[in-house]
C-alpha cells in the first residue's frame, strides 16, 4: 500500500518541511484537478475544491492514519467531499457552463431565499451542536468523569487519532472508540448529525 518514499514523505510533512509539502503538491496536484473538474465541470472551481482539499489534508494530518490508505487514496477522498460540498452550495446541481468564461444560465441558480433558509438551518444546527457539547461536558464535569472529558478533548479538540489519545491516557484503542461514539451518536441523534 506504501512504498518507504511516501512514508518517509508524510514523516517530513509532519515535521514541517515546507520542501516536502511542494513535493506533494507537485506529484497530485494535477491529478486531483483533473478529477475535480471531470466532477464539476469548471476549471476555476476545481482549481478552489483542489486547494481546499490541501488544506482539508493540513488540518486532517493528525488523525490519517498510513497504515489504513494511501496518501494518494487519502486526497482523492478529501477531494470527493470538498467536491459534494462545492456542488451542495450550489444546491446540489452544478451551474451549467456554455465554456469556461460564460456566466451560468438563467434559472439554474439557487433562489435567494433557499440559500438564506439553508444558511439559517446551518446557524440553528451550529449552536445546537455547540449547546449538546456544553451539556456533555457539564455532565462529565459533575460526575468526575474526567477520562471521558480528556479522551474527547483529544479526540475533537485536538484532532488526535485514537491510537495516540490510548497511549496518551493509557487506555485501550476499543475504550477511547467507545467514549468516541457515545458523543457521535448523541449528536447524530439530538442534532441529526449524519
Amino acid at each position: 500500500m506504501h512504498n518507504s518514499a511516501e512514508l518517509n514523505l508524510i514523516d517530513r510533512i509532519r515535521q514541517g518541511d515546507e520542501n516536502s509539502w511542494q513535493d506533494v503538491i507537485d506529484l497530485y496536484e494535477g491529478r486531483l484537478l483533473a478529477f475535480a473538474k471531470s466532477r464539476v465541470g469548471n476549471l476555476s472551481l476545481a482549481e478552489d475544491i483542489v486547494q481546499e482539499a490541501f488544506i482539508g489534508f493540513l488540518t486532517s494530518l493528525p488523525n490519517y492514519d498510513e497504515s489504513q490508505s494511501s496518501l494518494e487514496s487519502f486526497l482523492f477522498r478529501i477531494t470527493a467531499h470538498k467536491i459534494t460540498d462545492a456542488l451542495r452550495k450550489q444546491g446540489r446541481r452544478p451551474s451549467i457552463q456554455l465554456n469556461d468564461d460564460s456566466s451560468p444560465l438563467p434559472g439554474d441558480a439557487r433562489k435567494a431565499s433557499s440559500m438564506a433558509r439553508s444558511k439559517e438551518w446551518g446557524n440553528q444546527k451550529r449552536i445546537a451542536i455547540a449547546n449538546l457539547l456544553r451539556e456533555m461536558i457539564t455532565q462529565w464535569k459533575t460526575d468526575r468523569n474526567f477520562e471521558r472529558l480528556k479522551c474527547n478533548e483529544l479526540l475533537f479538540v485536538r484532532g488526535w487519532p485514537n491510537k495516540k489519545v490510548a497511549e496518551v491516557l493509557d487506555l485501550t484503542e476499543q475504550q477511547v472508540a467507545n467514549h468516541k461514539q457515545t458523543v457521535i451518536q448523541r449528536l447524530k441523534k439530538e442534532c441529526d448529525i449524519e
